[in-house]
């Protein structure tokens, strides 16, 4: 009797010890890649749930902020303020500390460039982050490109992949494809957040795509007139498409190895660079033969709904259409985008469909507005480009 109530009492204590060691097994919070080198916080579960702290003593209020929610954090004796959030969707989101209602960046993490600052970002583990995981296949270059614009009297910079071999493989020369960011980013977005690289690199070791160069410039270009109109509370005017087409491509054609033809050329972005380069793409279709518009498309001609009789009107000569002159036209979303984006982009679907214009359409599973759906598109993209 006495054995089998010690017996008892251990397989309790053991099970109670054994589903303890499980449930904090089960929290499976880890330092994020995004952390800057020897951080510990913050950190990420298997739930996609975010874990950060602060050094903060003299704070009266401190919260995790990310995707438009507020996480109260709580504060120790020691002045170390610790707050998790609620579990968020796989791949890349901004996010910052507020402090007493000033909002700042984490001094954990690494900092990119987006919603119009510098700031914090992490990665919530992805199931397919094989597709940019950084492996042991060759590797092309990230470069960076400094220019001066005359349009816009400013200097400026571009960053241009080449794909592996390229600098030693003197006498090839490779098509080009022009890839931009989305509002309140810029030319650094593709080649950090995107993994613009990685994505080729890996794409191009399991020969899945063509070997191509990879041109990312900054989609904010204004002459200084227009820039006047901005300090007194107008809208300035966007000279990115004579900077595009005068000035970028005439650039990377006589300092790269180029195909300098419209077959051999794409242009493609992501929302607000969807926009842009559709209607660089509508406007110049002698320069480009494939586009894609990932998160986006554009009211093309006017940013009214769309007149399925003026789309085309201008473009082509009589009797021409857009297949004959086409590729590729892709088009792309997460399946979790929020208004308008579903709205708009379904809205373009619907006037190609009766234009009878053939298209490519990829929706990522179970993202929204954000890097992954955005990564996907250009892994897919990329395989479909530069094939003929």
């Amino acid at each position: 009797m006495k054995k089998s109530i010690f017996t008892l009492a251990f397989i309790t204590l053991f099970g109670y010890g054994y589903s303890f060691a499980q449930s904090k097994r089960s929290e499976g919070y880890q330092p994020s890649v995004t952390n800057q080198p020897g951080k510990e916080f913050p950190k990420v579960n298997s739930e996609g749930k975010i874990r950060a702290q602060i050094l903060a003593p003299n704070a009266i209020d401190v919260r995790l902020d990310i995707g438009g929610v507020k996480y109260e954090m709580t504060k120790d004796a020691n002045g170390m303020w610790t707050g998790e959030s609620a579990p968020q969707d796989e791949g890349f989101h901004y996010y910052q500390l507020n402090i007493d209602g000033a909002s700042v960046p984490d001094p954990g993490t690494k900092y990119y460039y987006g919603a119009g600052r510098w700031g914090s970002g992490i990665e919530i583990p992805a199931s397919d982050k094989e597709i940019y995981a950084l492996k042991d296949v060759p590797h092309g270059l990230v470069s960076e490109k400094i220019y001066f614009s005359e349009i816009t009297k400013a200097w400026r910079r571009c960053f241009v992949y080449t794909p592996p071999n390229y600098h030693k493989e003197t006498n090839k020369r490779y098509p080009v494809l022009y890839l931009q960011h989305g509002s309140f980013e810029d030319e650094t977005g593709w080649a950090s957040q995107g993994h613009t690289n990685l994505i080729l690199d890996n794409l191009l070791a399991d020969k899945k795509a063509e070997p191509m160069i990879i041109v990312m410039d900054n989609g904010y270009a204004y002459r200084p007139d227009e820039l006047e109109k901005s300090q007194s509370g107008g809208r300035p005017a966007s000279s990115f498409e004579e900077v595009m087409m005068t000035e970028i491509i005439p650039m990377i054609d006589a300092e790269f190895r180029t195909k300098p033809d419209s077959t051999q050329r794409a242009i493609a972005g992501l929302s607000m660079g969807a926009n842009q380069t559709m209607r660089i793409c509508m406007n110049n279709l002698d320069a480009f033969a494939s586009y894609g518009g990932f998160s986006g498309t554009s009211n093309y001609p006017s940013s009214d709904a769309i007149d399925t009789a003026t789309f085309l009107n201008g473009v082509f000569d009589e009797g021409a259409s857009l297949d004959e002159k086409m590729d590729v036209f892709f088009l792309s979303m997460g399946t979790k985008e929020p208004n308008p984006f579903p709205g708009s982009i379904g809205a373009f679907k619907n006037m190609l469909d009766q234009q009878g214009i053939a298209y490519t359409f990829y929706e990522s599973p179970k993202t929204a507005h954000e890097w992954l759906t955005w990564r996907r598109s250009l892994y897919e993209f990329a395989q479909l480009i530069f094939k003929n």
